[in-house]
């Protein structure tokens, strides 16, 4: 008899880490991981089973299929949107590829124990892109089948795999004789910019942000590299996590969706330095605008709707931008560099 577990892809990542936390308290499936390099020992201890390798090798998901019945995937295994930029073609492949054999390995695993698969996908805002700033400033609250027009390698192949996932979900294989689709109950979550306490930013689009934080509790200068007005939506990455685990706990018949907006504040630049600096007194944060990144996140909308979330299974973030910045990120960043 295979055990049931919940596998998650790219678990040494940020959501990875909190995802892991978590669910070790809940004691409710066991816990598997695969990740192309090995646990950190914070996290390695709170699994049951830790996998090396990639999401592209056919053999490793083979060998998961054979040894445990999985009822629940969180793929959170991807390149990420800056080093996607310069490599597209490896991000293609990681992306892409890698969350096709996902896809098809939870629709084997599905057809095997006679069940869905939840299958939990975090998508990103980088799936928008808004032809101009002076839309992005018409625009107004951003639903989530407007505007899907990116500008990044990133944004194209989040937006493409949702797709996928909506596929396997309600059209997999139409023509055949017998109903396919459904064995993958694919649920997503387009992401605004996450922020989190725990781990250093490593140069996201959106990671100007943290990056103040860091770099005032440090001691050191920060130049940002927006503009100060520019504004697109945030998350702590506490609300992160709960809504991966609330999506992937909602019962199917109250999802009028596969893909949701979520969000929680969408400060201006200015507004994330005024704070900075009113906790950090001395901090020095200029500007040093670089186009190309600004560029890319003129492409986002400055807020974006996430009613459908909030209606179809209760999404509610905890953090607003004050309790975020006040409760959350400063004091844990600072206590960070203090005992360090």
């Amino acid at each position: 008899m295979r055990k049931p577990v919940v596998l998650i892809t790219g678990a040494g990542g940020e959501i990875g880490h909190g995802l892991v936390d978590r669910l070790s308290t809940r004691k409710e499936r066991a816990i598997v991981t695969l990740d192309v390099s090995p646990l950190d020992s914070t996290i390695a201890p709170k699994v049951d089973r830790e996998i090396t390798g990639s999401i592209l090798d056919r053999a490793v998901l083979e060998r998961i299929l054979a040894e445990y019945q999985v009822e629940l995937v969180i793929h959170l295994a991807a390149l990420l949107s800056t080093r996607s930029e310069f490599t597209p073609i490896t991000a293609h492949k990681v992306n892409v590829e890698g969350t096709l054999n996902l896809l098809e390995f939870s629709q084997h695993e599905a057809e095997s124990h006679g069940r869905p698969v939840v299958f939990i996908y975090p998508s990103s805002i980088a799936a928008y892109g808004l032809s101009s700033l002076e839309a992005k400033q018409k625009a107004g609250r951003v639903k989530e089948d407007e505007w899907t027009h990116p500008t990044t390698m990133y944004g194209c192949n989040k937006l493409y795999c949702e797709q996928l996932g909506n596929y396997y979900a309600r059209h997999y294989k139409q023509l055949a004789a017998e109903t396919a689709s459904g064995k993958v109950d694919f649920r997503c979550v387009r992401f605004p910019g996450l922020i989190s306490a725990l781990t250093v930013p490593s140069g996201g689009t959106s990671d100007y942000a943290p990056e103040m934080i860091h770099a005032a509790a440090k001691g050191e200068s920060y130049a940002c590299f927006v503009r100060p007005d520019t504004r697109i939506p945030f998350m702590a990455m506490p609300d992160g996590v709960d809504a991966l685990l609330q999506l992937a706990a909602a019962p199917r018949t109250s999802l009028t969706r596969t893909a949701y907006n979520v969000t929680a504040f969408n400060p201006s630049a200015e507004e994330v330095r005024d704070v900075v600096v009113r906790a950090f007194p001395g901090a020095e944060v200029t500007w040093d605008v670089d186009t190309k990144r600004q560029g890319i996140v003129d492409s986002w909308p400055a807020e974006v709707d996430d009613s459908a979330a909030r209606d179809d299974w209760g999404f509610a973030p905890r953090y607003d931008f004050d309790r975020a910045f006040s409760e959350y990120l400063i004091p844990t960043i600072r206590q960070r560099y203090e005992s360090g």
